[in-house]
């Protein structure tokens, strides 16, 4: 069937080929064993494929996308710098991707946005994106932006403590502030049974999701330099380029060496990967968002899951897809 595909790609076909790819990313998606969603698009010609690109699906940690794009809006007009120094308190040190809780809970630490902002998305630290989320804001002024820029079907509402909270069936208490310690003694107290009733309904909330549509729409107006200027493209870029999670996602089944500007996310039976693929011989860009949801198999599937789709895509406009 592989064989088949990439003749079909080559040749080129002019009737029924957006369905035909479409079907192929329906049928290696199933090896996730969740929902799958994936909206594609070659940057310099606006040809696209899609599967279930209007539907919402959890973002988790790619939500961190446009939270920088809506950061680094505020700093090229004037409004943020990235020099400024945040200090960081107890409170700010949130469960998932530790590096500061790790490393940095003591008090007397300060770090620049542009630190926090390389946090955030190098290796997705939590901590470092709900300090930035508060600083910027918050969820709603997040999608206020979007909506300027005319980007539909992104939705931030919650920092990550919250979110994770939600999915776990921990319920915080919003007026006061939650240290690591006080977060896990929370933690430990919830049953076996209230962890599967608020998963269950953490994966049928509309809040903090993204439609793939939507998300490639926010990659492609990046790549063009269409939402920001051009020193904070390159640096977004440039982040997302060395980001250190997903190997094996988008990049999973790419040949060696392919340019991957991404982000992922994960969370229960969520994983996800939205990035801009480079494609060989000056053949263009992929702008690409791959979403999992509803899986109960393991990370290794869901990820293969996401290679399957994104080397579909890849060779599908690298080898018929840009006529």
């Amino acid at each position: 069937m592989r064989v088949c595909f990439l003749l079909l790609c080559t040749v080129g076909l002019s009737f029924g080929q957006t369905t035909f790819v479409e079907r192929e990313l329906e049928r290696v998606s199933k090896v996730s064993g969740g929902v799958v969603g994936a909206t594609a698009v070659h940057i310099e010609t606006g040809r696209r494929i899609s599967i279930r690109g209007t539907e919402g699906f959890p973002m988790a940690s790619t939500v961190k996308v446009p939270l920088a794009v809506h950061l680094l809006a505020r700093v090229d007009a004037g409004q943020e710098r990235l020099d400024r120094m945040i200090e960081l308190q107890p409170a700010d040190l949130h469960p998932g991707s530790g590096t500061l809780t790790a490393l940095f809970n003591k008090p007397g630490v300060a770090l620049s946005v542009r630190n926090l902002l390389e946090l955030m998305l190098l290796i997705s630290d939590n901590s470092a994106t709900d300090i930035l989320l508060r600083e910027v804001g918050g969820g709603n002024a997040v999608v206020d932006r979007m909506k300027s820029l005319g980007i539909d079907g992104i939705q931030v509402s919650r920092p990550t403590l919250a979110l994770i909270a939600d999915a776990v069936g921990v319920t915080l208490d919003n007026a006061q502030p939650y240290t690591i310690d006080a977060y896990a003694a929370k933690s430990k107290a919830v049953t076996a049974e209230q962890r599967a009733a608020a998963r269950r309904t953490f994966e049928a909330d509309p809040r903090d999701t993204s439609t793939p549509d939507g998300m490639t729409a926010l990659l492609v107006k990046l790549y063009k330099g269409q939402l920001l200027k051009p020193e904070s493209t390159a640096l977004l870029l440039d982040i997302m380029d060395r980001c250190r999670t997903g190997d094996l996602r988008l990049k999973g089944m790419l040949p060696a060496g392919t340019k991957v500007a991404h982000k992922t996310g994960t969370i229960l039976g969520t994983a996800n990967d939205v990035g801009i693929i480079t494609l060989p011989e000056d053949r263009g860009h992929v702008a690409i968002s791959v979403f999992v949801k509803n899986s109960t198999l393991e990370e290794a599937e869901k990820d293969r899951g996401i290679a399957e789709v994104a080397r579909t895509a890849y060779s599908y406009f690298l080898f018929g897809g840009m006529q």
